[in-house]
């Protein structure tokens, strides 16, 4: 997570209109248990297949490395990845302390449990810990976590609740540098194995421009080069890429891609795509993704980009 704090921005749409202003929804919104992970018409829910192209899509895939190509950034390394762990409604909660990002942070108590799994633990990264509360269906992330003796530090945090629409303040990181949530981004082995995933996936690129699409909330860059790709931005699989050499696992995320598409999340290598460890992938299926081409994509009109200042 690559972060550049950004002066709070006024909002130009409440948050509401944003994710459900003239968007085709999934019948139904993904799932966690018997949490919903935000609702049908939220924006990373919404169906991109016939939305149309942006002036600057060339541009932007230009950006990004039109020559190369998709990665999946999860697999069956346990430290490959980004894990998540779901706890109960009377999970204790524990205190917060922030390092860096503490005014654009929900203040703690968080329930984070002592044995919750940190992204690369026990190596150099983004340490991000996303956990999922049961019941009150509230989703706590972090970004640089680490335990203390009583609760934990992170560079910053944020709440969502995973009922609502509702965004976080203009000009506000997260756990992720676009101030979007990680978790309902994720590449998640359950819904694969089910064959359909209802999101748009987190992806990373290499350099972005000093704005945002909604319903990401900041950016993380100083150039105003409007060729670069905002935070926020949505990329969708050219609905003209074949699919027929395609199998199993790596064939339900491809189908995601020309349907619900990518957000950009943070900067990172080109065209990576996030998603959670699990014994049960198939590191040499998931490696067919490696065969398609940043060109297969274009970039669809989500909205219009805020400005830093």
């Amino acid at each position: 997570m690559i972060l550049l704090a950004g002066a709070a921005l006024p909002w130009s749409l409440s948050a509401a209109r944003v994710a459900t202003a003239a968007t085709a929804s999934s019948a139904s919104p993904p799932r966690e248990g018997s949490c919903p992970i935000f609702p049908a018409s939220n924006a990373l829910n919404r169906d991109v297949s016939h939305t149309p192209v942006d002036p600057s899509s060339a541009s932007y895939v230009g950006a990004i490395g039109a020559g190369l190509h998709l990665h999946a950034d999860f697999g069956t390394n346990p430290s490959y990845g980004i894990p998540y762990t779901v706890v109960a409604r009377r999970q204790v909660k524990v205190p917060m302390r922030f390092s860096e990002f503490g005014a654009e942070s929900d203040p703690g108590p968080y329930p984070i449990p002592p044995g919750a799994r940190v992204e690369g633990a026990g190596e150099q990264g983004d340490r991000h810990v996303l956990v999922l509360q049961k019941g009150s269906c509230r989703l706590y992330e972090l970004y640089a976590a680490r335990r203390l003796a009583r609760g934990w530090e992170a560079g910053s945090g944020a709440v969502f609740n995973l009922r609502s629409n509702a965004l976080r303040p203009a000009g506000w990181t997260s756990a992720d540098a676009a101030g979007l949530p990680i978790f309902p981004l994720l590449v998640r082995y359950p819904e694969v194995h089910a064959g359909r995933i209802n999101h748009a996936l987190r992806v990373t690129v290499p350099r972005t421009q000093r704005g945002y699409i909604h319903p990401a909330t900041h950016f993380a860059s100083s150039s105003d080069d409007t060729s670069l790709p905002p935070m926020g931005l949505r990329l969708r699989l050219k609905a003209s890429f074949g699919l027929t050499d395609y199998h199993g696992q790596a064939l339900v995320v491809l189908k995601a891609l020309k349907r619900y598409g990518l957000i950009v999340a943070d900067n990172g290598s080109s065209w990576y795509i996030a998603g959670a460890p699990d014994r049960r992938w198939d590191d040499e299926d998931l490696d067919q993704l490696k065969t398609v081409p940043g060109s297969a994509f274009e970039t669809v009109r989500s909205g219009p980009i805020v400005h830093g200042h």
